[in-house]
């Protein structure tokens, strides 16, 4: 391989031009991940419901808006759709005993076909910025990161505000301990079906600003959702804590997964610069999930090292002492 001809081939200018795509991309990715975060985080549950949820808030604000709607009023009927499949999720976890990642799979799956009944049975259906009016559109980047980043900073408040009431509180205490927060009297169901439902209304909504953004909606856009919510989760994490440390709060850990969804997406569009085959973007992905996940143990386990080498040292200096 020629690298001089490789590295020749890269064009930084073209590499700068794509980040403000990618940081609007990225805002929307981390809406997403709040979904994520509520039932990863605070619930404490893997719910793969989100990769049909997310082309659900798609399909239904695209159709939506084709019918004439405004697209703020399309993308509260995404949420709302979001909100009832979660629900179900819930329901199917709660009242008939099924584990909750196969809860989630089976509404993942029941989706794909309502999501292809939603769009007229067609696995994709396009919106025209030239024929309708969109909240977000790539073909005005500024406007777009303006307005995800308007709806993101809204949706932490929100969510910040629920989670210190009663009822988030009793969700947050729920994930923690279900056998304590039964203790305390909390129907840790309701709980679960209410956390559940709320995540995926979000993921929903993130959806529909996707959908806009990229002017269509695709019966697979929803694929591997799951994993790229996880991502922007532990990215924002492992930099809220490394930035803030003790001093980050449940407001902070919120911003800082929608700053772990841009830098999410940065890093797809530098692999994308790079011209690396994109076919193997979900094996980078995974890495990357896989990388930010092992670094909190990774720190814990350098600190029980550092701690046993102390205690060892203090020993032996004990032992010549007492000699």
């Amino acid at each position: 391989m020629n690298f001089a001809a490789y590295f020749g081939s890269l064009n930084p200018a073209g590499l700068l031009g794509r980040f403000p795509a990618g940081i609007a991309q990225g805002i929307i990715w981390g809406i997403m991940a709040l979904g994520v975060y509520i039932t990863f985080r605070l619930l404490d549950i893997a719910d793969l419901t989100v990769d049909g949820t997310f082309t659900t808030g798609g399909a239904v604000t695209v159709m939506l808006i084709l019918a004439g709607w405004n697209p703020w009023a399309a993308m509260l009927i995404a949420l709302l759709a979001g909100i009832a499949a979660g629900a179900v999720t819930g329901l199917l976890h709660t009242i008939l005993g099924i584990p909750a990642i196969l809860a989630g799979i089976l509404t993942q799956f029941a989706l794909y076909s309502i999501n292809l009944a939603i769009m007229g049975m067609k696995a994709n259906q396009a919106i025209s910025v030239d024929r309708f009016y969109l909240a977000v559109t790539s073909r005005n980047v500024p406007m777009a990161i303006l307005v995800s980043g308007i709806v993101a900073v809204a949706v932490v408040a929100l969510l910040y505000w629920y989670f210190g009431t009663e009822q988030g509180s009793a969700i947050r205490a729920t994930g923690c301990n279900p056998e304590m927060s039964r203790a305390q009297g909390i129907n840790i169901n309701t709980m679960k079906v209410i956390g559940l439902a709320l995540s995926n209304g979000l993921v929903a909504l993130a959806g529909g600003m996707m959908a806009q953004f990229q002017g269509f909606a695709d019966i697979n856009m929803g694929r591997g959702s799951i994993v790229i919510g996880l991502a922007a989760v532990i990215i924002g994490e492992v930099l809220g804590e490394a930035i803030l440390g003790k001093h980050l709060n449940f407001a902070g850990r919120l911003l800082f997964v929608i700053l772990g969804g841009v830098i999410y997406y940065m890093i797809v569009i530098i692999v994308l610069w790079l011209k690396l085959d994109s076919n193997m973007l979900k094996l980078f992905t995974a890495i990357i999930v896989a990388v930010f996940l092992a670094v909190p143990n990774l720190k814990a386990h350098r600190k029980n090292s550092f701690g046993r080498a102390a205690r060892n040292a203090m020993a032996e200096t004990s032992g010549k002492e007492e000699q």
